[in-house]
């Protein structure tokens, strides 16, 4: 049911399953590993209301520490993830959760673990911010050269009031709106990258 992808390396769709809801992937050699691929292969969805979060564990002396990198579900059945930053060590976003007693703390052994969940409850939990989901940075530059691009386009065609040709037939939208409806988009995106959803 589920996949990963490691630069350079095959992939794996052969995760262990640890109990009835946990899959475990191990990710020997590391080191070196800066991002992580995660998805569904397609053979299988999700049951009705659930997804799967996924979970990173590096080794650490004190034992494994799970930090959440995100979800995978039906409506989004893969993700990209920066793991680069997450083998340092603990953070303010670790979560108490176990892989049956297969986490190992061999070095420069990572994990990556999924633990089928109901998506009310993944949509309520915080994903550690380092590991931000990496297909957002390019959305959002997007979005905001789209924008920047409308707004030039349809600006160059601006005229003065007294420039206008009557025209019975010509609707005109002051640039005024514009540029407010341009500042209120942007503004919107940098608070709630997802706003446009609802």
């Amino acid at each position: 049911m589920f996949g990963i992808i490691v630069s350079g390396r095959l992939v794996d769709t052969q995760p262990q399953q640890v109990s009835d809801n946990q899959f475990l992937f191990n990710i020997p050699e590391a080191d070196n590993i800066n991002h992580v691929v995660v998805f569904m292969t397609g053979q299988m969805p999700f049951p009705d209301g659930l997804g799967g979060a996924v979970y990173f564990s590096w080794p650490q002396p004190q034992g494994p520490v799970w930090l959440l990198l995100g979800h995978i579900s039906n409506q989004k059945p893969s993700a990209i993830f920066r793991i680069a930053n997450l083998k340092s060590g603990g953070n303010s976003n670790d979560h108490q959760i176990h892989f049956g007693n297969l986490a190992i703390e061999q070095s420069h052994l990572a994990q990556i673990g999924i633990s089928v969940e109901p998506l009310q409850q993944l949509s309520q939990q915080t994903p550690v911010t380092s590991s931000s989901d990496t297909s957002v940075a390019p959305f959002v530059e997007f979005s905001s050269k789209m924008l920047e691009n409308f707004f030039n386009y349809a600006s160059s065609f601006a005229v003065r009031q007294a420039e206008m040709v009557p025209n019975p037939t010509e609707l005109f939208v002051p640039l005024s709106t514009l540029q407010k409806w341009f500042e209120n988009f942007q503004r919107r995106l940098q608070q709630n990258l997802y706003f446009w959803k609802s």
